[in-house]
């Protein structure tokens, strides 16, 4: 598994500067688009951004930070992390990405999701009694669109397309596109389905314990008779210098988008125990080089994914301490990992 696809994500989280005040959205934006050029010298694979509506993150267009990213690098993938697909139309995601394909060189990536939070449902006046519908249907219609050939359509989610062209078209005529699944069996059965990758969104516990899913999505597709492509993986974390350097700038910001998350969904706040456990034997990758290397070999080679994308930033964090972790990633992380697993 050394040809192991190794990427950072990050939904653009508000940083703090020299001073330990937050920076403004549009700093940050700007933030995320130097460690991605940064990211791209050091030879990371894939840079991936997440979509939200919330006052703690900075990005909710993806793909409008992707293509300032594109204009600045020459070879790293650009992938969104997710795109909500449920509350956005499928015909302008498919165009803002052939957009940025275009102006990367083929080098854009879409991963579709029904994403983490809500917000963007009454935000764009969608009914969240449609959860389930909305995500089904438009991602039926967005797999039609990945044909680039005129497309007829009809649901109850949008209006219907009768034999309707869409431009512009990628130059290769493929926009790589992957699922985001958090843990539901239906929604690995529909990625088979399809035949799209599958992105696993590992946040938390033991990552062995999706090994069944990867088995799910591998034999759904041979009953299917589609294609099984290699499944990717991606888990929160951080790197610095040493393990506990690394847990010290971590740990508080962490816990306060974990608190805030739980919040929503009925757990308790987080102990600094529980944080300790989940470093040691659970989804957090955070400590030195050398320990998160170790544990992206372990958890890629015991669940045998074809991509590892680490999400690099949690809540307010300095923006020296963000650009070292990308350091860090992108020139000691990644040749340890590759090493480990080749040996």
């Amino acid at each position: 598994m050394t040809d192991l696809v190794l990427g950072l994500d990050t939904f653009g989280d508000v940083p703090e500067d020299g001073s330990g005040m937050p920076v403004s959205h549009a700093a940050a934006i700007r933030q995320v688009v130097e460690e991605a050029v940064l990211a791209d010298e050091l030879g990371v694979d894939v840079i991936a951004l997440g979509e939200h509506h919330r006052p703690e993150y900075s990005i909710s267009t993806p793909e409008t930070v992707l293509a300032g990213i594109a204009a600045r690098t020459s070879r790293i993938k650009l992938a969104s992390g997710v795109t909500v697909l449920s509350s956005d139309d499928p015909v302008r995601v498919f165009q803002r990405f052939a957009t940025v394909d275009a102006i990367s060189r083929g080098r854009a990536e879409v991963i579709l999701g029904r994403g983490s939070f809500t917000e963007s449902f009454p935000l764009f006046g969608y009914d969240m009694s449609d959860y389930d519908v909305l995500f089904e249907e438009k991602l039926e219609l967005f797999v039609k669109l990945l044909e680039e050939k005129p497309v007829t359509w009809n649901g109850t989610t949008r209006a219907a397309l009768d034999n309707a062209d869409v431009f512009p078209k990628t130059e290769s005529g493929s926009l790589t596109t992957w699922v985001g699944v958090g843990g539901s069996p239906q929604s690995v059965v529909r990625s088979a389905r399809y035949g799209l990758p599958l992105m696993l969104a590992i946040i938390g516990g033991s990552p062995e314990r999706f090994a069944p899913y990867v088995d799910l999505y591998r034999r759904a597709a041979d009953q299917l008779g589609t294609v099984a492509h290699p499944v990717g993986m991606h888990s929160p974390g951080f790197i610095a210098d040493t393990d506990e350097q690394a847990k010290e700038l971590y740990y508080p910001t962490y816990k306060v988008i974990r608190d805030r998350i739980g919040a929503l969904r009925g757990w308790p706040p987080l102990r600094r125990s529980e944080f300790d456990s989940e470093v040691a034997q659970g989804s957090l990758y955070v400590g030195s080089p050398e320990t998160v290397a170790r544990k992206i070999a372990r958890a890629a080679g015991a669940l045998g994914v074809g991509r590892f994308d680490l999400i690099y930033t949690a809540g307010a964090q300095p923006v020296s301490a963000r650009m070292r972790a990308v350091e860090l990633f992108g020139s000691r992380v990644m040749p340890m990992v590759r090493d480990i697993l080749a040996g």
